[in-house]
């Protein structure tokens, strides 16, 4: 019981305060140079607090319920193996993940998953009192990273033999 309401109570403190507006590009100073990006949503609060404790919700994909063109035209079952393909969408980007708040991302390289030059990157998702951490690792053809990435999903990779991107 007692770990239910603590889960409770910080969903609810992650979830933010309606009652303030929600700030836009103008109002939060960039400064990439000093590795602090900022993340707007495209649409703030679009979600309902029903929604993302509703399970069901939760493992869909709001952002693109119907499979896109590119992916397996013509094939059989084609609209179920999308849903079978990251069936925790809604629950990495809403449910624990930050994609619909805005938030500020402070960190090695803010923007990107992988350090460009290949290697470690890491950041932090900065939200209210909230601190997210990521850390991603890109060598040659191994990739691996964990935590809330730039868009504010989090997220979890490791891939061996993966097309060599960093000299």
């Amino acid at each position: 019981m007692f770990l239910f309401a603590l889960l409770t109570a910080a969903w609810g403190l992650e979830s933010g305060c309606r009652c303030l507006p929600t700030p836009t590009s103008e109002d939060i100073p960039t400064n990439k140079h000093l590795g602090i990006s900022t993340h707007i949503p495209k649409q703030p609060g679009r979600f309902t607090v029903w929604q993302k404790i509703n399970p069901f919700w939760l493992f869909g994909n709001a952002d693109e319920p119907i499979p896109p063109a590119w992916y397996r035209p013509g094939g059989r079952f084609r609209t179920f193996l999308w849903h079978l393909r990251n069936p925790c969408h809604n629950f990495a980007c809403y449910g624990i993940g930050l994609s619909d708040k805005p938030f500020t991302v402070t960190g090695l390289f803010p923007d990107n998953t992988f350090n460009p030059h290949g290697g470690w990157n890491w950041a932090v998702c900065r939200y209210h009192f909230l601190r997210l951490p990521f850390i991603s690792y890109a060598h040659h053809r191994f990739k691996f990273y964990f935590g809330w990435r730039t868009g504010g999903a989090f997220g979890i990779e490791l891939k061996f033999g993966s097309k060599e991107v960093f000299p």
